[in-house]
Protein backbone atom coordinates (compact mmCIF):
# COMPACT_ATOMS: atom_id res chain seq x y z
CA UNK A 1 0.00 0.00 0.00
CA UNK A 2 0.57 3.92 -0.59
CA UNK A 3 2.60 5.92 1.93
CA UNK A 4 -0.69 7.68 1.74
CA UNK A 5 -2.87 5.35 3.51
CA UNK A 6 -0.08 4.79 5.88
CA UNK A 7 -1.12 8.31 7.01
CA UNK A 8 -4.59 7.60 8.34
CA UNK A 9 -4.74 7.50 12.26
CA UNK A 10 -6.43 4.26 12.38
CA UNK A 11 -8.07 2.95 15.72
CA UNK A 12 -7.46 0.07 17.91
CA UNK A 13 -9.83 -1.94 15.37
CA UNK A 14 -8.17 -0.80 12.00
CA UNK A 15 -10.80 0.96 11.28
CA UNK A 16 -11.40 5.28 10.32
CA UNK A 17 -14.76 6.87 10.90
CA UNK A 18 -15.81 8.35 7.12
CA UNK A 19 -18.40 10.88 6.58
CA UNK A 20 -20.25 11.04 2.78
CA UNK A 21 -21.01 14.44 1.79
CA UNK A 22 -23.51 15.17 -0.95
CA UNK A 23 -21.86 16.94 -3.94
CA UNK A 24 -23.15 20.12 -4.90
CA UNK A 25 -25.20 20.41 -2.12
CA UNK A 26 -22.54 20.17 0.80
CA UNK A 27 -25.60 18.30 2.85
CA UNK A 28 -24.13 15.17 5.01
CA UNK A 29 -25.43 11.76 3.44
CA UNK A 30 -24.48 9.57 6.21
CA UNK A 31 -21.27 8.34 8.24
CA UNK A 32 -20.11 5.03 8.20
CA UNK A 33 -16.35 2.95 9.03
CA UNK A 34 -13.70 2.48 6.68
CA UNK A 35 -10.98 0.04 6.97
CA UNK A 36 -7.60 0.21 4.55
CA UNK A 37 -9.13 -2.20 2.51
CA UNK A 38 -12.04 -0.42 2.15
CA UNK A 39 -10.40 2.65 1.78
CA UNK A 40 -8.24 1.65 -0.60
CA UNK A 41 -10.84 0.09 -3.08
CA UNK A 42 -12.97 3.55 -3.03
CA UNK A 43 -9.67 5.45 -4.05
CA UNK A 44 -9.13 2.60 -6.96
CA UNK A 45 -12.90 2.31 -8.27
CA UNK A 46 -14.25 5.65 -7.35
CA UNK A 47 -17.46 4.26 -5.98
CA UNK A 48 -17.70 4.28 -2.04
CA UNK A 49 -17.03 1.11 -0.22
CA UNK A 50 -17.10 0.71 3.44
CA UNK A 51 -16.53 -1.84 6.36
CA UNK A 52 -19.18 -3.41 8.17
CA UNK A 53 -18.74 -3.40 11.95
CA UNK A 54 -22.10 -5.58 11.94
CA UNK A 55 -21.30 -8.21 9.55
CA UNK A 56 -17.39 -7.74 9.69
CA UNK A 57 -16.93 -7.46 5.81
CA UNK A 58 -16.86 -5.07 3.37
CA UNK A 59 -19.97 -3.02 2.13
CA UNK A 60 -20.22 -1.87 -1.08
CA UNK A 61 -22.12 1.22 -1.52
CA UNK A 62 -25.83 0.60 -3.14
CA UNK A 63 -24.45 -3.25 -3.66
CA UNK A 64 -27.96 -4.19 -2.62
CA UNK A 65 -30.20 -0.91 -2.85
CA UNK A 66 -28.29 0.17 -6.32
CA UNK A 67 -28.09 3.65 -4.54
CA UNK A 68 -24.19 4.00 -5.28
CA UNK A 69 -22.10 6.74 -3.77
CA UNK A 70 -20.07 7.82 -6.55
CA UNK A 71 -16.60 9.59 -4.94
CA UNK A 72 -15.29 13.14 -6.54
CA UNK A 73 -12.53 13.39 -4.04
CA UNK A 74 -11.42 11.75 -0.50
CA UNK A 75 -10.11 14.14 2.07
CA UNK A 76 -9.12 13.45 5.44
CA UNK A 77 -8.84 16.13 9.20
CA UNK A 78 -6.32 17.97 10.47
CA UNK A 79 -5.55 15.14 12.81
CA UNK A 80 -5.87 12.42 10.02
CA UNK A 81 -8.27 10.84 11.89
CA UNK A 82 -11.39 11.27 9.86
CA UNK A 83 -12.00 10.80 6.47
CA UNK A 84 -14.55 12.76 4.43
CA UNK A 85 -16.02 11.71 1.00
CA UNK A 86 -17.71 14.09 -1.43
CA UNK A 87 -19.95 11.67 -3.21
CA UNK A 88 -22.52 11.75 -6.04
CA UNK A 89 -25.69 9.92 -4.42
CA UNK A 90 -27.23 7.99 -6.96
CA UNK A 91 -31.29 7.25 -6.78
CA UNK A 92 -31.07 10.73 -4.37
CA UNK A 93 -31.08 7.56 -1.23
CA UNK A 94 -28.24 7.03 1.09
CA UNK A 95 -29.52 5.49 4.29
CA UNK A 96 -31.48 2.66 4.44
CA UNK A 97 -34.29 3.48 5.86
CA UNK A 98 -35.30 5.00 2.31
CA UNK A 99 -34.78 8.29 3.30
CA UNK A 100 -32.26 11.24 1.54
CA UNK A 101 -29.77 11.00 4.41
CA UNK A 102 -28.82 9.04 7.88
CA UNK A 103 -29.69 12.08 9.93
CA UNK A 104 -33.52 12.30 9.77
CA UNK A 105 -34.11 12.69 12.80
CA UNK A 106 -33.46 16.22 14.93
CA UNK A 107 -33.84 16.82 18.57
CA UNK A 108 -37.33 18.72 19.66
CA UNK A 109 -37.07 19.40 23.34
CA UNK A 110 -36.67 16.01 24.88
CA UNK A 111 -38.14 14.00 22.15
CA UNK A 112 -36.37 13.06 18.63
CA UNK A 113 -38.65 13.89 15.73
CA UNK A 114 -38.32 12.09 12.11
CA UNK A 115 -38.11 15.49 10.14
CA UNK A 116 -37.14 14.00 6.54
CA UNK A 117 -39.38 12.08 4.86
CA UNK A 118 -39.33 8.30 3.40
CA UNK A 119 -38.49 8.19 -0.30
CA UNK A 120 -38.68 5.10 -1.11
CA UNK A 121 -40.16 1.56 1.52
CA UNK A 122 -37.28 -0.34 2.60
CA UNK A 123 -39.11 -2.94 1.46
CA UNK A 124 -39.10 -1.91 -1.92
CA UNK A 125 -35.35 -1.21 -2.11
CA UNK A 126 -34.30 -4.50 -0.53
CA UNK A 127 -37.38 -6.74 -0.84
Amino acid sequence: MSEWINQIKWDDKGLVPAIAQETGTGKILMMAWMNRESLQLTRETGHAVYFSRSRQKLWHKGEESGHQQIVKSIRVDCDADVVLLEVEQKGGIACHTGRHNCFYRELHGDEWVEVLPVIKDPNQIYG
